[in-house]
């Protein structure tokens, strides 16, 4: 028997409407899922815009006041995908409310922010989700499985790039994102946690680190009214960005690995670069986020000259099979999100945690937060190892 699972998304930006979908799409993909979303409420603070969401995706009911959905008895789970400065007192309050809670990253301003939700997950004993969605890629689960087996030797070094152009347009408007207030710290918050993400979930624990962070387009003019995106705000009264354009991080592993993050929102040219490339001592492996469904790995204990080749992931690789039949078939953005509110009811379901959840946000942000203070103090810092 399937159970109705009353589902609430808060925040109604490009994110809540790609969340929206996924629950929408969850019985396509996953038909044995013994829970079933329904579209109860959606909470957003824009006169009208929750309305029409309503009538656009079919939610029950909508409201200006995300308090209402924390209130709200036929809300079960509850999507969080607000503005960063708003994650904090959003999801302790739909904790404490005994909601499931699928929030996007980076889970706050700071990881104290990240270790608040996660308490109060853990004080109402209800599932989380964050959503750290490049690792659900097929490809990235294949490419950990490979490093785990030491199918390309002992890991040696690695580099995460996360490289793009949304914030390079210099007439970008002043919005939240660019507050230290209300969007924390910038691409470190933004770009940087996916890398921090994915680096632990390949690699293991950081050890200790190195950062250097700049800003580089000093100045925007402030939006004349609400804004969505990365809108564009010419002529306008000229404000401060206050938070990083840039981050450059050496990472030390606890494995004894050496790598290297970098991330940047002001990257002409460059559109979503993502991606990775990890070595051994007998082969590497490389992953392109616009090239989502393949792999380059090098193997064969040839050492030098060794070639790359490209590996199409297929349904024996993480998630793949329940959205393509074979490999080379490919697979989207959107469906990575599909993936997570899988593996969210999943754990709403049977009661223990599937996917990326509280835990791995609470330790990206440590490792956001140890960016910052080793940019600010120019030198190395320690993490803690579990």
């Amino acid at each position: 028997m399937v159970d109705a699972l009353g589902v609430a998304v808060v925040g109604f930006g490009w994110m809540g409407r790609v969340h929206t979908r996924a629950y929408a799409r969850l019985p396509h993909h996953y038909p044995r899922l013994p829970v079933r979303p329904e579209l109860v409420t959606v909470a957003e603070e824009v006169p009208g815009l929750a309305e029409e969401a309503a009538a656009q995706y079919g939610f029950a009911t909508a409201t200006r006041d995300w308090r209402e959905v924390a209130a709200d008895p036929r809300v079960r789970a509850v999507s969080v995908t607000a503005p960063n400065f708003l994650h904090r007192g959003i999801g302790v309050a739909m904790a404490r409310a005994g909601k499931h809670v699928w929030i996007e990253k980076p889970v706050g301003l700071s990881g104290a922010d990240a270790r608040a939700v996660a308490d109060a997950v853990a004080a109402a004993g209800v599932q989380s989700a964050v959503g750290f969605n490049y690792r659900n890629a097929p490809a990235v689960e294949s490419a950990r499985e490979l490093i785990a087996s030491g199918g390309i030797g002992r890991i040696t070094h690695a580099r995460v790039r996360l490289l793009s152009d949304y914030a390079a347009h210099p007439d970008g408007a002043l919005t939240w994102r660019y507050e230290r207030g209300r969007g924390g710290s910038g691409v470190l918050g933004d770009l940087a946690s996916h890398g921090a993400d994915l680096a632990y979930f390949l690699l293991g624990d950081i050890e200790s680190l190195a950062a250097d962070t700049a800003v580089f387009v000093p100045e925007r003019s402030r939006p004349a009214g609400a804004t969505a995106g990365h809108t564009l705000a010419a002529g306008g009264e000229r404000g401060p960005v206050e938070n990083e354009d840039y981050v450059s991080c050496l990472l030390r592993f606890a494995s004894g690995a050496r790598g290297v993050l970098e991330a940047c929102r002001v990257s002409v040219g460059e559109q979503n670069n993502y991606g990775f490339e990890v070595h051994g001592t007998e082969g590497a492996v490389a992953w392109d986020f616009r090239r989502m469904n393949e792999l380059r790995v090098s193997r064969g204990g040839l050492y030098q000259d060794q070639p790359m080749s490209t590996v199409y992931v297929g349904p024996a690789d993480g998630e793949f099979a329940a959205f393509q039949p074979g490999a080379a078939n490919a697979m989207g953005y959107d469906d990575l999100k599909v993936v997570e509110a899988y593996r969210f009811l999943r754990s709403v379901a049977e009661g223990k945690p599937y996917g990326a959840t509280l835990a791995d946000a609470v330790r990206a942000a440590g490792v956001l937060d140890a960016m910052a203070v080793s940019a600010e103090g120019r030198g190395w810092v320690d993490l803690p190892v579990s």
